[in-house]
Protein backbone atom coordinates (compact mmCIF):
# COMPACT_ATOMS: atom_id res chain seq x y z
CA UNK A 1 0.00 0.00 0.00
CA UNK A 2 1.14 3.57 -0.36
CA UNK A 3 2.68 5.14 2.46
CA UNK A 4 1.16 8.65 3.70
CA UNK A 5 3.14 11.85 3.70
CA UNK A 6 4.09 11.47 7.42
CA UNK A 7 5.35 7.70 6.77
CA UNK A 8 7.16 8.58 3.98
CA UNK A 9 9.11 11.63 5.50
CA UNK A 10 10.18 9.74 8.11
CA UNK A 11 11.89 7.03 6.44
CA UNK A 12 13.38 9.41 3.93
CA UNK A 13 14.80 11.29 6.69
CA UNK A 14 16.21 8.15 8.48
CA UNK A 15 17.75 6.69 5.22
CA UNK A 16 19.26 9.89 4.35
CA UNK A 17 20.76 10.52 7.62
CA UNK A 18 22.39 6.67 7.54
CA UNK A 19 23.53 7.19 3.97
CA UNK A 20 25.37 10.65 4.97
CA UNK A 21 27.02 9.64 8.14
CA UNK A 22 27.99 6.36 6.28
CA UNK A 23 29.95 9.05 3.59
CA UNK A 24 30.92 11.62 5.70
CA UNK A 25 32.96 8.72 7.96
CA UNK A 26 34.64 7.72 5.15
CA UNK A 27 34.92 9.50 2.35
CA UNK A 28 34.40 12.75 2.56
CA UNK A 29 37.87 14.32 4.12
CA UNK A 30 39.68 12.24 1.42
CA UNK A 31 37.36 14.05 -1.01
CA UNK A 32 38.08 17.29 0.31
CA UNK A 33 41.58 16.74 0.35
CA UNK A 34 41.45 15.64 -3.46
CA UNK A 35 39.15 19.03 -4.20
CA UNK A 36 41.59 21.16 -2.93
CA UNK A 37 44.50 19.94 -4.71
CA UNK A 38 43.27 19.28 -8.14
CA UNK A 39 40.10 20.16 -8.82
CA UNK A 40 39.23 23.11 -6.69
CA UNK A 41 36.40 24.16 -7.96
CA UNK A 42 34.12 20.79 -8.01
CA UNK A 43 32.63 19.23 -4.98
CA UNK A 44 29.83 20.87 -2.92
CA UNK A 45 29.85 19.53 1.28
CA UNK A 46 27.68 20.09 4.35
CA UNK A 47 28.04 23.42 5.29
CA UNK A 48 29.39 25.23 2.31
CA UNK A 49 28.29 28.24 0.54
CA UNK A 50 25.85 28.44 -2.51
CA UNK A 51 27.31 30.15 -5.11
CA UNK A 52 30.46 30.72 -3.76
CA UNK A 53 32.98 32.59 -6.13
CA UNK A 54 35.81 32.69 -3.77
CA UNK A 55 39.41 31.09 -4.17
CA UNK A 56 39.76 27.32 -3.49
CA UNK A 57 43.63 27.15 -4.92
CA UNK A 58 45.35 28.32 -1.99
CA UNK A 59 47.19 24.98 -1.73
CA UNK A 60 48.05 24.52 -5.32
CA UNK A 61 51.18 25.91 -6.45
CA UNK A 62 52.25 23.54 -9.34
CA UNK A 63 48.86 22.88 -11.45
CA UNK A 64 50.06 19.60 -13.34
CA UNK A 65 47.48 17.36 -11.50
CA UNK A 66 44.79 20.41 -12.40
CA UNK A 67 45.92 20.58 -16.02
CA UNK A 68 46.07 16.57 -16.08
CA UNK A 69 42.95 15.72 -14.41
CA UNK A 70 41.48 18.30 -17.67
CA UNK A 71 43.31 16.22 -19.89
CA UNK A 72 41.55 13.37 -18.80
CA UNK A 73 37.84 14.61 -18.73
CA UNK A 74 38.45 16.25 -22.67
CA UNK A 75 40.49 12.90 -23.39
CA UNK A 76 37.27 10.60 -22.49
CA UNK A 77 34.98 12.79 -24.22
CA UNK A 78 36.42 13.26 -27.42
CA UNK A 79 37.62 9.15 -27.19
CA UNK A 80 34.06 7.75 -25.89
CA UNK A 81 31.22 9.91 -26.61
CA UNK A 82 32.42 12.88 -29.23
CA UNK A 83 29.65 14.81 -30.77
CA UNK A 84 31.51 15.22 -33.56
CA UNK A 85 30.96 11.33 -34.61
CA UNK A 86 29.08 8.17 -34.13
CA UNK A 87 30.11 6.23 -31.24
CA UNK A 88 26.80 4.03 -30.77
CA UNK A 89 25.20 1.39 -32.92
CA UNK A 90 21.82 -0.26 -32.26
CA UNK A 91 21.04 -4.24 -33.17
CA UNK A 92 18.82 -6.66 -32.91
CA UNK A 93 19.89 -9.45 -30.47
CA UNK A 94 20.25 -11.81 -33.12
CA UNK A 95 22.70 -11.34 -35.10
CA UNK A 96 21.61 -12.85 -38.03
CA UNK A 97 18.30 -10.75 -37.67
CA UNK A 98 20.70 -7.56 -38.32
CA UNK A 99 21.26 -8.07 -42.03
CA UNK A 100 17.49 -8.20 -42.53
CA UNK A 101 17.01 -5.12 -44.50
CA UNK A 102 13.96 -3.39 -42.57
CA UNK A 103 15.02 -4.50 -39.35
CA UNK A 104 18.61 -2.76 -40.23
CA UNK A 105 17.02 0.38 -41.82
CA UNK A 106 15.00 0.86 -38.52
CA UNK A 107 17.93 0.66 -36.26
CA UNK A 108 19.75 2.93 -38.31
CA UNK A 109 16.74 5.57 -38.49
CA UNK A 110 16.29 4.75 -34.79
CA UNK A 111 20.43 5.44 -33.68
CA UNK A 112 20.13 8.49 -35.58
CA UNK A 113 17.39 9.76 -34.00
CA UNK A 114 18.77 8.86 -30.85
CA UNK A 115 22.06 10.86 -31.75
CA UNK A 116 19.74 13.99 -32.77
CA UNK A 117 17.71 14.06 -29.19
CA UNK A 118 21.68 14.15 -27.60
CA UNK A 119 22.55 16.90 -29.91
CA UNK A 120 19.63 18.52 -29.14
CA UNK A 121 19.68 18.64 -25.00
CA UNK A 122 22.84 19.29 -23.03
CA UNK A 123 24.16 15.91 -22.60
CA UNK A 124 28.07 16.70 -24.10
CA UNK A 125 27.82 19.80 -21.59
CA UNK A 126 27.51 17.50 -18.73
CA UNK A 127 29.14 14.78 -19.81
CA UNK A 128 32.69 16.27 -19.16
CA UNK A 129 32.07 17.17 -15.35
CA UNK A 130 30.97 13.29 -15.13
CA UNK A 131 34.05 11.87 -16.12
CA UNK A 132 36.71 14.95 -14.70
CA UNK A 133 34.90 13.86 -11.37
CA UNK A 134 35.39 10.40 -12.31
CA UNK A 135 39.15 11.14 -12.93
CA UNK A 136 39.75 12.78 -9.58
CA UNK A 137 37.36 11.50 -7.16
CA UNK A 138 36.17 7.95 -8.75
CA UNK A 139 32.63 8.62 -9.13
CA UNK A 140 30.55 10.75 -11.13
CA UNK A 141 26.91 11.36 -11.16
CA UNK A 142 24.70 12.61 -14.21
CA UNK A 143 20.68 12.14 -14.05
CA UNK A 144 18.38 12.43 -17.25
CA UNK A 145 14.94 13.62 -16.61
CA UNK A 146 12.34 14.01 -18.82
CA UNK A 147 12.23 17.17 -20.81
CA UNK A 148 9.11 19.24 -23.09
CA UNK A 149 11.60 21.10 -25.19
CA UNK A 150 14.51 18.28 -25.89
CA UNK A 151 12.88 15.15 -24.53
CA UNK A 152 15.48 14.79 -22.13
CA UNK A 153 17.55 16.85 -20.20
CA UNK A 154 20.78 16.03 -18.03
CA UNK A 155 22.32 17.16 -15.29
CA UNK A 156 25.32 16.35 -13.08
CA UNK A 157 25.56 16.46 -9.50
CA UNK A 158 28.73 17.07 -8.14
CA UNK A 159 30.90 15.20 -5.54
CA UNK A 160 29.65 16.14 -1.41
CA UNK A 161 26.13 16.92 -2.60
CA UNK A 162 24.78 12.85 -2.71
CA UNK A 163 24.93 9.91 -1.13
CA UNK A 164 24.48 6.25 -2.93
CA UNK A 165 23.48 3.16 -2.26
CA UNK A 166 24.17 -0.13 -4.00
CA UNK A 167 21.48 -3.18 -4.93
CA UNK A 168 22.31 -6.88 -4.70
CA UNK A 169 23.90 -6.53 -8.13
CA UNK A 170 26.60 -3.88 -7.04
CA UNK A 171 25.02 -1.71 -8.90
CA UNK A 172 23.84 2.20 -7.80
CA UNK A 173 20.05 2.34 -7.92
CA UNK A 174 19.34 4.69 -4.48
CA UNK A 175 20.60 8.28 -4.74
CA UNK A 176 19.29 10.75 -2.12
CA UNK A 177 21.07 14.61 -2.58
CA UNK A 178 20.92 17.89 -0.73
CA UNK A 179 20.88 21.27 -2.75
CA UNK A 180 19.87 24.39 -2.96
CA UNK A 181 16.76 26.51 -4.81
CA UNK A 182 15.17 29.82 -4.12
CA UNK A 183 11.85 29.90 -4.26
CA UNK A 184 11.14 31.66 -7.45
CA UNK A 185 12.65 28.31 -8.46
CA UNK A 186 10.93 26.16 -6.55
CA UNK A 187 7.30 27.86 -7.73
CA UNK A 188 8.20 27.09 -11.36
CA UNK A 189 9.12 23.54 -10.67
CA UNK A 190 6.75 22.86 -7.72
CA UNK A 191 4.00 24.83 -7.72
CA UNK A 192 3.53 27.42 -4.83
CA UNK A 193 0.65 25.53 -3.39
CA UNK A 194 3.52 23.32 -2.59
CA UNK A 195 5.89 25.32 -1.29
CA UNK A 196 6.15 25.35 3.15
CA UNK A 197 4.78 28.65 4.75
CA UNK A 198 8.19 30.15 5.05
CA UNK A 199 9.07 29.47 1.68
CA UNK A 200 5.95 31.60 0.58
CA UNK A 201 6.74 34.24 2.51
CA UNK A 202 10.35 34.49 1.02
CA UNK A 203 8.92 34.32 -2.34
CA UNK A 204 7.09 37.77 -1.50
CA UNK A 205 10.19 39.23 -0.25
CA UNK A 206 13.11 37.63 -1.04
CA UNK A 207 12.67 35.32 -3.73
CA UNK A 208 16.57 34.79 -4.71
CA UNK A 209 17.31 33.60 -0.93
CA UNK A 210 18.64 29.84 -0.68
CA UNK A 211 16.58 26.89 0.32
CA UNK A 212 17.67 23.50 1.34
CA UNK A 213 16.26 20.41 -0.54
CA UNK A 214 16.38 16.91 -0.56
CA UNK A 215 15.60 14.62 -3.02
CA UNK A 216 15.70 10.59 -3.00
CA UNK A 217 15.01 8.56 -5.89
CA UNK A 218 15.07 4.74 -5.12
CA UNK A 219 13.31 1.62 -5.20
CA UNK A 220 10.06 1.99 -4.79
CA UNK A 221 8.83 -0.57 -2.13
CA UNK A 222 5.47 0.57 -1.23
CA UNK A 223 4.69 0.28 -5.36
CA UNK A 224 0.98 -1.39 -5.42
CA UNK A 225 0.78 -4.57 -7.57
CA UNK A 226 -1.34 -3.83 -11.41
CA UNK A 227 -1.15 -0.19 -10.82
CA UNK A 228 1.36 1.88 -13.25
CA UNK A 229 0.43 5.39 -12.19
CA UNK A 230 3.06 8.15 -11.07
CA UNK A 231 3.52 7.16 -7.85
CA UNK A 232 3.51 3.10 -8.60
CA UNK A 233 6.58 3.16 -11.02
CA UNK A 234 9.46 1.02 -9.87
CA UNK A 235 11.54 3.71 -8.83
CA UNK A 236 9.91 6.50 -6.19
CA UNK A 237 11.32 10.07 -7.06
CA UNK A 238 10.67 12.31 -3.88
CA UNK A 239 11.06 15.97 -2.81
CA UNK A 240 10.87 17.64 0.42
CA UNK A 241 12.30 20.86 1.82
CA UNK A 242 14.79 20.29 4.70
CA UNK A 243 13.55 22.05 7.04
CA UNK A 244 9.48 22.59 6.57
CA UNK A 245 7.01 20.23 8.49
CA UNK A 246 7.65 16.27 8.78
CA UNK A 247 4.62 15.62 7.08
CA UNK A 248 4.98 17.76 3.91
CA UNK A 249 6.65 16.64 0.52
CA UNK A 250 6.82 18.83 -2.33
CA UNK A 251 6.51 16.41 -5.14
CA UNK A 252 6.08 12.42 -5.05
CA UNK A 253 6.47 10.58 -8.99
CA UNK A 254 8.61 7.87 -10.08
CA UNK A 255 10.18 6.48 -12.84
CA UNK A 256 10.25 3.23 -15.05
CA UNK A 257 14.13 3.32 -15.22
CA UNK A 258 16.33 4.30 -12.81
CA UNK A 259 17.13 7.88 -14.43
CA UNK A 260 20.80 8.00 -12.53
CA UNK A 261 24.16 7.07 -13.72
CA UNK A 262 26.44 6.78 -11.51
CA UNK A 263 29.68 5.22 -12.93
CA UNK A 264 32.52 4.78 -10.91
CA UNK A 265 36.02 4.48 -12.25
CA UNK A 266 37.64 1.58 -9.94
CA UNK A 267 36.02 0.17 -7.18
CA UNK A 268 37.30 -2.30 -4.75
CA UNK A 269 34.65 -4.95 -3.05
CA UNK A 270 31.38 -4.05 -1.93
CA UNK A 271 32.32 -0.46 -1.57
CA UNK A 272 29.43 2.23 -2.79
CA UNK A 273 31.84 5.08 -4.06
CA UNK A 274 34.93 4.83 -6.26
CA UNK A 275 38.23 5.87 -6.81
CA UNK A 276 40.13 7.44 -9.50
CA UNK A 277 43.57 8.39 -10.70
CA UNK A 278 43.40 11.35 -8.44
CA UNK A 279 43.32 8.93 -5.55
CA UNK A 280 46.11 7.01 -6.91
CA UNK A 281 48.50 10.21 -7.34
CA UNK A 282 47.12 12.10 -4.33
CA UNK A 283 50.48 11.09 -2.17
CA UNK A 284 52.33 12.54 -5.73
CA UNK A 285 50.74 15.52 -5.84
CA UNK A 286 51.38 16.65 -2.26
CA UNK A 287 54.90 16.01 -2.35
CA UNK A 288 55.30 18.01 -5.45
CA UNK A 289 53.82 20.48 -3.44
CA UNK A 290 56.41 20.38 -1.32
CA UNK A 291 59.27 20.30 -3.62
CA UNK A 292 57.54 23.44 -5.12
CA UNK A 293 57.92 25.46 -1.44
CA UNK A 294 61.36 24.17 -1.51
CA UNK A 295 62.51 25.35 -5.11
CA UNK A 296 60.69 28.78 -4.23
CA UNK A 297 62.83 28.77 -0.95
CA UNK A 298 65.80 27.71 -2.55
CA UNK A 299 65.41 30.63 -5.20
CA UNK A 300 64.56 33.45 -2.64
CA UNK A 301 67.45 32.08 -0.88
CA UNK A 302 69.44 32.86 -3.94
CA UNK A 303 68.07 36.25 -4.57
CA UNK A 304 67.79 37.47 -0.88
CA UNK A 305 70.45 35.76 0.91
CA UNK A 306 70.43 35.88 4.91
CA UNK A 307 73.01 38.30 5.62
CA UNK A 308 75.86 38.20 8.38
CA UNK A 309 76.95 41.97 9.77
CA UNK A 310 79.30 43.22 12.78
CA UNK A 311 77.33 44.09 15.69
CA UNK A 312 78.39 47.57 15.63
CA UNK A 313 76.50 47.98 12.79
CA UNK A 314 72.94 46.97 14.58
CA UNK A 315 71.48 50.42 14.08
CA UNK A 316 73.20 51.45 11.06
CA UNK A 317 71.88 51.40 7.60
CA UNK A 318 72.25 48.06 5.19
CA UNK A 319 71.45 47.35 2.27
CA UNK A 320 71.37 44.36 -0.59
CA UNK A 321 69.80 46.40 -2.79
CA UNK A 322 71.74 45.83 -6.24
CA UNK A 323 74.13 49.08 -6.60
CA UNK A 324 73.76 49.63 -3.61
CA UNK A 325 76.33 50.66 -1.00
CA UNK A 326 76.94 49.12 2.94
CA UNK A 327 79.61 50.71 4.52
CA UNK A 328 81.07 48.32 6.89
CA UNK A 329 83.78 49.66 9.86
CA UNK A 330 86.99 48.34 9.66
CA UNK A 331 88.02 48.53 12.94
CA UNK A 332 87.13 44.80 13.96
CA UNK A 333 89.35 42.47 12.26
CA UNK A 334 87.81 40.53 9.51
CA UNK A 335 84.70 41.92 9.92
CA UNK A 336 82.31 42.19 6.66
CA UNK A 337 79.03 42.59 5.42
CA UNK A 338 78.08 38.77 3.71
CA UNK A 339 75.52 36.41 2.67
CA UNK A 340 75.61 33.57 5.76
CA UNK A 341 74.72 30.71 3.27
CA UNK A 342 75.54 30.84 -0.54
CA UNK A 343 73.07 28.63 -2.57
CA UNK A 344 75.20 26.10 -4.68
CA UNK A 345 73.79 25.79 -7.82
CA UNK A 346 73.77 22.30 -8.43
CA UNK A 347 70.56 22.15 -6.09
CA UNK A 348 68.38 23.82 -8.18
CA UNK A 349 69.15 21.77 -11.48
CA UNK A 350 68.72 18.31 -8.95
CA UNK A 351 65.36 19.96 -7.36
CA UNK A 352 64.01 20.44 -10.65
CA UNK A 353 64.68 17.04 -12.44
CA UNK A 354 62.52 15.58 -9.45
CA UNK A 355 59.43 18.40 -10.23
CA UNK A 356 59.46 17.11 -13.16
CA UNK A 357 59.86 13.46 -12.60
CA UNK A 358 57.21 13.39 -10.18
CA UNK A 359 55.09 16.22 -12.87
CA UNK A 360 55.58 12.65 -15.37
CA UNK A 361 54.35 10.38 -12.81
CA UNK A 362 51.29 12.29 -12.30
CA UNK A 363 50.23 12.93 -15.55
CA UNK A 364 51.15 8.75 -16.56
CA UNK A 365 48.39 8.51 -13.98
CA UNK A 366 45.88 10.45 -15.64
CA UNK A 367 46.77 8.43 -19.03
CA UNK A 368 47.91 11.99 -20.21
CA UNK A 369 50.53 9.99 -22.46
CA UNK A 370 47.55 8.24 -23.78
CA UNK A 371 45.50 11.06 -25.12
CA UNK A 372 48.15 12.98 -26.15
CA UNK A 373 50.33 10.38 -27.36
CA UNK A 374 50.75 11.66 -31.28
CA UNK A 375 51.30 14.93 -30.28
CA UNK A 376 54.17 14.13 -27.58
CA UNK A 377 56.08 12.35 -29.87
CA UNK A 378 59.50 13.57 -30.35
CA UNK A 379 60.18 12.26 -33.57
CA UNK A 380 57.99 11.47 -36.32
CA UNK A 381 57.12 7.63 -36.10
CA UNK A 382 55.57 5.17 -38.68
CA UNK A 383 52.05 4.05 -38.71
CA UNK A 384 52.73 0.67 -37.03
CA UNK A 385 54.82 2.17 -34.63
CA UNK A 386 51.43 4.69 -33.77
CA UNK A 387 49.07 2.48 -33.88
CA UNK A 388 51.24 -0.26 -31.80
CA UNK A 389 51.85 2.59 -28.82
CA UNK A 390 48.38 3.09 -28.40
CA UNK A 391 46.98 -0.75 -28.24
CA UNK A 392 49.42 -0.72 -25.32
CA UNK A 393 48.05 2.42 -23.72
CA UNK A 394 44.66 0.74 -24.37
CA UNK A 395 45.39 -2.46 -22.41
CA UNK A 396 45.87 -0.08 -19.24
CA UNK A 397 42.88 1.62 -19.89
CA UNK A 398 40.21 -1.25 -21.10
CA UNK A 399 38.91 -2.07 -17.63
CA UNK A 400 37.68 1.37 -16.95
CA UNK A 401 36.14 1.77 -20.42
CA UNK A 402 33.90 -1.88 -20.08
CA UNK A 403 33.22 0.01 -16.47
CA UNK A 404 32.03 2.83 -18.46
CA UNK A 405 29.78 0.81 -20.75
CA UNK A 406 28.48 -0.80 -18.13
CA UNK A 407 27.43 2.01 -15.54
CA UNK A 408 27.07 4.90 -17.61
CA UNK A 409 26.62 4.39 -21.24
CA UNK A 410 24.29 1.06 -21.18
CA UNK A 411 22.24 2.59 -18.93
CA UNK A 412 22.40 6.21 -20.71
CA UNK A 413 21.14 4.70 -24.20
CA UNK A 414 18.31 2.51 -22.16
CA UNK A 415 16.52 5.11 -20.68
CA UNK A 416 16.99 8.03 -23.49
CA UNK A 417 15.30 4.83 -25.44
CA UNK A 418 12.30 4.75 -23.34
CA UNK A 419 11.75 8.57 -22.80
CA UNK A 420 11.87 8.19 -26.81
CA UNK A 421 8.84 5.27 -26.81
CA UNK A 422 7.20 7.11 -24.58
CA UNK A 423 6.96 10.34 -27.16
CA UNK A 424 6.34 7.97 -30.09
CA UNK A 425 3.54 4.99 -28.94
CA UNK A 426 1.06 7.28 -28.69
CA UNK A 427 1.69 8.93 -31.89
CA UNK A 428 1.84 5.87 -33.76
CA UNK A 429 -1.71 5.10 -32.08
CA UNK A 430 -2.99 8.62 -33.06
CA UNK A 431 -3.61 10.12 -29.53
CA UNK A 432 -1.31 12.62 -29.77
CA UNK A 433 -0.80 15.31 -32.46
CA UNK A 434 2.98 15.68 -33.97
CA UNK A 435 5.33 13.23 -35.52
CA UNK A 436 6.79 10.37 -33.40
CA UNK A 437 10.76 10.56 -32.59
CA UNK A 438 10.76 6.94 -33.57
CA UNK A 439 9.18 5.05 -36.60
CA UNK A 440 7.44 2.09 -35.79
CA UNK A 441 9.59 -1.10 -35.74
CA UNK A 442 9.44 -3.83 -37.86
CA UNK A 443 7.03 -6.91 -36.53
CA UNK A 444 10.37 -9.07 -36.33
CA UNK A 445 11.78 -6.83 -33.38
CA UNK A 446 8.50 -6.26 -31.85
CA UNK A 447 9.11 -7.62 -28.05
CA UNK A 448 12.88 -7.82 -28.08
CA UNK A 449 15.19 -5.85 -25.69
CA UNK A 450 17.84 -4.26 -28.39
CA UNK A 451 21.74 -4.33 -28.31
CA UNK A 452 24.14 -1.77 -28.27
CA UNK A 453 27.77 -1.57 -30.31
CA UNK A 454 30.25 0.91 -29.55
CA UNK A 455 32.19 2.45 -32.42
CA UNK A 456 34.00 5.61 -30.41
CA UNK A 457 37.57 6.39 -31.35
CA UNK A 458 38.42 4.33 -27.68
CA UNK A 459 35.91 1.41 -28.45
CA UNK A 460 37.42 0.99 -32.05
CA UNK A 461 41.01 1.53 -30.69
CA UNK A 462 39.95 -1.57 -28.38
CA UNK A 463 38.75 -3.58 -31.51
CA UNK A 464 42.12 -2.89 -33.63
CA UNK A 465 44.17 -5.73 -31.39
CA UNK A 466 41.31 -7.84 -33.29
CA UNK A 467 41.44 -6.45 -36.85
CA UNK A 468 44.94 -7.16 -36.54
CA UNK A 469 44.62 -10.33 -36.23
CA UNK A 470 41.88 -10.46 -38.91
CA UNK A 471 44.74 -9.15 -41.58
CA UNK A 472 47.18 -11.51 -40.17
CA UNK A 473 44.68 -14.43 -40.89
CA UNK A 474 44.11 -13.22 -44.38
CA UNK A 475 47.91 -12.85 -45.47
CA UNK A 476 48.33 -16.07 -44.07
CA UNK A 477 45.72 -17.77 -45.78
CA UNK A 478 46.50 -15.87 -49.12
CA UNK A 479 50.52 -16.95 -48.74
CA UNK A 480 49.28 -20.58 -48.16
CA UNK A 481 46.79 -20.96 -50.91
CA UNK A 482 49.79 -20.29 -53.59
CA UNK A 483 51.39 -23.51 -52.62
CA UNK A 484 48.30 -25.25 -51.42
CA UNK A 485 45.10 -23.93 -52.83
CA UNK A 486 42.92 -25.82 -50.72
CA UNK A 487 43.88 -23.78 -47.57
CA UNK A 488 40.73 -20.96 -49.17
CA UNK A 489 38.25 -23.48 -49.01
CA UNK A 490 38.58 -22.98 -44.84
CA UNK A 491 38.19 -19.07 -45.35
CA UNK A 492 34.62 -17.92 -44.96
CA UNK A 493 34.85 -14.56 -46.83
CA UNK A 494 31.37 -13.24 -46.47
CA UNK A 495 31.76 -13.59 -42.38
CA UNK A 496 35.13 -12.56 -42.73
CA UNK A 497 34.14 -8.93 -43.99
CA UNK A 498 31.13 -8.77 -41.77
CA UNK A 499 33.56 -9.35 -38.94
CA UNK A 500 35.62 -6.90 -40.51
CA UNK A 501 34.04 -3.97 -41.01
CA UNK A 502 32.14 -4.18 -37.36
CA UNK A 503 35.41 -3.88 -35.90
CA UNK A 504 36.87 -1.08 -37.83
CA UNK A 505 33.02 0.42 -37.00
CA UNK A 506 32.01 0.76 -40.70
CA UNK A 507 28.25 2.04 -41.07
CA UNK A 508 26.25 -1.16 -41.03
CA UNK A 509 24.35 0.48 -44.78
CA UNK A 510 27.45 -0.33 -46.70
CA UNK A 511 27.11 -3.95 -46.64
CA UNK A 512 24.33 -5.94 -48.17
CA UNK A 513 22.05 -7.90 -46.51
CA UNK A 514 22.04 -11.42 -46.86
CA UNK A 515 19.00 -11.59 -48.97
CA UNK A 516 20.75 -8.85 -51.47
CA UNK A 517 24.32 -10.53 -52.00
CA UNK A 518 22.01 -13.82 -52.72
CA UNK A 519 19.73 -11.90 -55.20
CA UNK A 520 23.69 -10.43 -56.61
CA UNK A 521 24.94 -13.54 -57.00
CA UNK A 522 21.95 -15.14 -58.37
CA UNK A 523 21.98 -12.44 -60.96
CA UNK A 524 25.36 -12.72 -61.73
CA UNK A 525 25.15 -16.97 -62.25
CA UNK A 526 22.39 -16.02 -64.55
CA UNK A 527 24.11 -14.14 -66.16
CA UNK A 528 27.25 -16.31 -66.51
CA UNK A 529 24.88 -18.94 -67.60
CA UNK A 530 23.28 -17.08 -70.12
CA UNK A 531 26.56 -15.73 -71.72
CA UNK A 532 27.89 -19.38 -71.88
CA UNK A 533 24.67 -20.57 -73.58
CA UNK A 534 25.34 -17.89 -76.11
CA UNK A 535 28.90 -18.33 -76.52
CA UNK A 536 27.48 -22.38 -77.51
CA UNK A 537 24.65 -21.27 -79.43
CA UNK A 538 27.41 -19.02 -81.71
CA UNK A 539 29.67 -21.81 -82.13
CA UNK A 540 26.84 -24.57 -83.25
CA UNK A 541 26.04 -21.88 -85.93
CA UNK A 542 29.88 -21.30 -86.88
CA UNK A 543 29.98 -24.98 -87.20
CA UNK A 544 26.49 -25.21 -89.20
CA UNK A 545 27.94 -22.03 -91.35
CA UNK A 546 31.70 -24.48 -91.65
CA UNK A 547 29.75 -27.20 -92.92
CA UNK A 548 27.76 -26.00 -95.28
CA UNK A 549 30.87 -24.18 -96.80
CA UNK A 550 32.44 -27.55 -97.18
CA UNK A 551 33.14 -29.38 -100.72
CA UNK A 552 31.66 -32.72 -100.63
CA UNK A 553 32.16 -33.42 -104.59
CA UNK A 554 35.76 -34.64 -103.95
CA UNK A 555 37.21 -37.55 -101.64
CA UNK A 556 37.67 -35.93 -98.24
CA UNK A 557 37.41 -36.61 -94.63
CA UNK A 558 34.03 -35.42 -94.73
CA UNK A 559 32.85 -37.46 -97.66
CA UNK A 560 34.45 -40.86 -95.75
CA UNK A 561 32.12 -39.76 -92.29
CA UNK A 562 29.34 -39.26 -94.96
CA UNK A 563 29.31 -42.31 -96.50
CA UNK A 564 30.28 -44.47 -93.10
CA UNK A 565 26.96 -43.12 -92.01
CA UNK A 566 24.58 -43.88 -94.42
CA UNK A 567 26.01 -47.94 -94.44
Amino acid sequence: MAMDNDTLREKLENKRTQLKNERVKSWDQQWMVLRDNIDPDTGRFPDEEVNDGGRRDQRIINNTATISAGVLAAGMQSGMTSPARPWFELAAPDPEMNQYAPVKNWLWYSQNAMREVFIRSNLYNVLPSCYGEQGVFGTGVIAAIPDEKTLVRFYSFTIGSYYLATSNRSLVDTLYREFSMTPRQMAQQFGRDKLSDTVKNMLERNSEAWVQICHAIEPNDAREPGRMDNKNMPYRSVYWELSSPRNEVLKVSGFKKFPIMAPRWKVTGENVYGKGPGSFCIGEVLGLQIMERDKLELLKKGVKPPMGAPASMRNDRVSIVPGDVTWVPDSQVGAKFAPLYEINPVWLGQIRGEIQASEQRIKTTFYEDLFLMISNMDSVRTATEIATRKEEKMLMLGPVLERQNDELLDPLIDITFQFMLEQSIPRWQGLLPGKPVLPPPPKELEGMDLAVEYISILAQAQKALGVSSIERALAFTGNLAQSFPQAADKLNIDQTVNEYFEAIGVPPTMLNSDEQVAAIRQARADAQAQAAQQQQLQQVVEGAKLLSETDTGGENALTQLASQAQQ
